[in-house]
């Protein structure tokens, strides 16, 4: 299944997607989505649990990885008419922030998987803002 979708901006239909709800929801968009691939987009608020003092906090680019990961699978089942099912994070190993966003900037973060086994799924995430990496990772997740 390789299939680009045209960009997904409505809120309600996102939130759908993910088993993460208000005020912890970290993605806002659905850029792009393969077999393989995915990238989500995030706007910066200063409602969001990880904004302070303006800027977009380090455990909050780790949440939005995660929950790109969640979208892919969310996105998934939904083209199976299946709902989105509910996972954990496994493991968290290389990750790199090396900038925090400020609050009206939007994340893109691009999630590659690397390996999917057994509702096991090992990605490599990918943060930009503005055009410039601000972080990345792998991450492994699984379903519960």
């Amino acid at each position: 299944m390789s299939l680009l979708v045209p960009p997904i901006t409505e809120a309600l239909f996102i939130i759908d997607l993910i088993p993460q709800k208000q005020p912890f929801v970290m993605v806002d968009k659905l850029y792009e989505f393969s077999e393989n691939r995915i990238t989500s987009g995030l706007t910066i608020s200063k409602k969001h649990l990880f904004t302070e003092n303006g800027v977009f906090n380090a455990p909050g680019l780790i949440e939005n990885m995660a929950q790109t990961i969640a979208l892919h699978k969310g996105y998934t089942y939904y083209l199976k008419n299946r709902p989105a099912p509910v996972g954990y994070i496994g493991a968290i190993k290389k990750v790199e922030i090396l900038e925090l966003p400020k609050i009206g900037q939007e994340l893109r973060t691009t999630v590659s998987i690397l390996h999917d086994i057994m509702g096991v799924t090992l990605v490599e995430a990918n943060i930009h803002c503005e055009g410039t990496i601000i972080a990345y990772s792998e991450i492994k997740t699984g379903l519960a």
